[in-house]
């Protein structure tokens, strides 16, 4: 059975935080682009040489959702904490495409409360 577009996403990004590389290649898509704030439109090779590599700064990752989005997209926003303590907030919107995604697009937030179970902190949500 194919995963489905949301659960793509989620493999790709576990596959990052493991750092495996294989099973990231096999769902990243030859034409993929990656985009945010600290790249523009970067073809899989450089996503692989510059970002796939960062794994280890981060102490914990959590997805806090994940849907569909945008006909073949999907948005995940994700909780991260640094080794040095710091925790932020994130949203990345992919696109997914024959199972391989084709598109990431990162929006980077700022730092984070804990999330308190029904919502987030201070919010009750987004």
């Amino acid at each position: 059975m194919a995963l489905s577009n949301v659960d793509v996403v989620r493999a790709c990004l576990q596959s990052y935080m493991a750092q495996d590389r294989a099973t990231a290649e096999r769902l990243i898509a030859p034409d993929y682009r990656f985009t945010s704030p600290q790249d523009d439109r970067i073809d899989r090779a450089a996503f692989f040489e510059r970002c796939f590599p960062t794994a280890g700064r981060f102490r914990t990752q959590r997805i806090l959702d994940a849907v569909p989005a945008c006909g073949d997209g999907v948005l995940i926003v994700y909780e991260y904490e640094l080794r040095t303590g710091e925790r932020y907030r994130n949203v990345e919107l992919s696109t997914v495409r024959a199972g391989m995604i084709t598109e990431t697009q990162v929006f980077f937030g700022g730092r984070a409360e804990p999330v308190r179970a029904g919502g987030a902190a201070g919010s009750g949500g987004w």
